[in-house]
């Protein structure tokens, strides 16, 4: 006779608890103790980039740049320019 484990099972014997993951993660949280978030939040660093914000698709450096073709100007490879990522996307001169 052969013995199967369907998905999620388990080889080892039951502790007694049906427990998930979420509460495993739960009940371990609480027991390493109260590490509460400051009253005063998080100081973040602040603006990576060089330039508007609202402006900012293209990136060569840390400067932004809201045109293409400004963008590939200031990285010097005017015709064989590329974006790589996006959210502002890095620009890159094809080798």
């Amino acid at each position: 006779m052969v013995s199967l484990i369907a998905c999620g099972g388990s080889a080892r014997p039951s502790s007694g608890k049906d427990e998930t993951a979420a509460q495993r993660a739960r009940r371990e949280a609480a027991a390493a103790g109260d590490d509460d978030v400051s009253s005063q939040g998080k100081a973040w660093g602040g603006w990576r980039y060089a330039g508007d914000r609202d402006k900012c698709f293209f990136v060569v450096g840390r400067q932004c740049f809201d045109d293409l073709r400004a963008a590939c100007k200031a990285a010097r490879c005017d015709k064989d320019c590329r974006t790589e990522g996006g959210g502002p996307a890095t620009i890159r001169c094809r080798k």
